[in-house]
């Protein structure tokens, strides 16, 4: 499973606490070099039109690289004439409020993680941790597993120039609040912390391992998948996101995308079935936005058909 489509506010923590592992352990400076040409992106975008009012769906990566230009004239223009910003997240600008939620969350003193997890699993973390250039596993010692698995699974994107800073849901954020247009979270920061903070410890090491096993190829998958957005490829994302993330862990697929979409869609129909005009534009995680159990599936199912711009 690729978070960068999946739950904006955990995704922003996770790269929030990865960050604070990094600093003691970067490397030293390298030589200066020419900065890459910027990457033109084409993601996709849907409209939905109601009676009176009418909703863009955008699917965000919830990490992006600096230079990566995605706001295509469509896109550009839809955000332009929407008076109101759907989110995941309201705050998903504001990382460092979310901060308590992680302390009482997402730490554990009392149970330090290599007293939760085998001995196998403390040395595969350490050895990978330590591999990408940050501190080993002791850095991760008073987290719950669920956190030193998200945290686990920023880091090669953190090391690969991603940054949850320059993600679009937060670029959005900001341009929504420059434009004085309303900003409309569809959940708490403080809900998506608790689908994985609420899971029982056993599964949540079982996430942990798993993400230690996968590790190797998650930069290639990454790469791959980021590059299945810039293309606007959704059947590739619904593939490999959704596909995989369904076939190995059914129970949480069906919590963060199956039963959250169908929540998003609730909330859509109710919009699009106003009798006051506006437009909406709705920028969540692009996993939502794929595959047979997808936000579009839902509200067609409602009587509302997605059209891809």
């Amino acid at each position: 499973m690729f978070k960068g489509f999946v739950c904006a506010g955990l995704v922003l923590v996770a790269g929030q606490v990865g960050a604070q592992v990094a600093p003691s352990a970067a490397p030293a400076a390298a030589p200066a070099v020419v900065a890459p040409a910027a990457v033109k992106a084409n993601p996709a975008m849907w409209k939905v039109q109601g009676e009176h009012e009418t909703v863009y769906l955008f699917g965000t990566v919830h990490v992006m690289k600096p230079g990566v230009v995605w706001q295509t004239p469509k896109v550009a223009e839809a955000f332009k004439k929407s008076d109101t910003l759907y989110v995941e997240v309201a705050k998903v600008d504001d990382p460092a409020s979310m901060q308590p939620l992680v302390m009482e969350l997402g730490m554990d003193k009392d149970h330090p993680l290599s007293t939760v997890i085998s001995k196998e699993d403390v040395a595969l973390l350490d050895a990978a941790v330590k591999g990408m250039g940050f501190p080993g596993e002791v850095a991760m010692e008073p987290m719950k597993p669920w956190l030193a698995y998200m945290t686990l699974s920023v880091l090669p994107m953190l090391k690969a120039g991603y940054d949850p800073a320059s993600g679009v849901d937060v670029k959005l954020t900001g341009d929504a609040k420059d434009s004085s247009k309303k900003i409309v979270g569809f959940e708490t920061a403080d809900q998506q912390l608790h689908y994985f903070a609420d899971f029982p410890v056993p599964e949540q090491v079982a996430l942990l391992h798993q993400e230690l096993i996968d590790l190797p190829k998650s930069g290639a998958q990454m790469e791959e998948i980021i590059g299945s957005w810039e293309r606007g490829d959704v059947d590739k994302i619904g593939e490999m996101e959704n596909g995989e993330f369904r076939a190995k862990y059914p129970e949480l697929y069906k919590k963060l995308v199956v039963e959250r979409n169908a929540r998003f869609a609730d909330e859509l129909a109710t919009l699009l079935k106003s009798d006051k005009p506006g437009v909406a534009f709705v920028a969540i995680g692009a996993a939502h936005l794929a595959g047979p159990d997808s936000v579009q599936h839902d509200l067609e199912a409602k009587g509302f058909k997605a059209v891809r711009e």
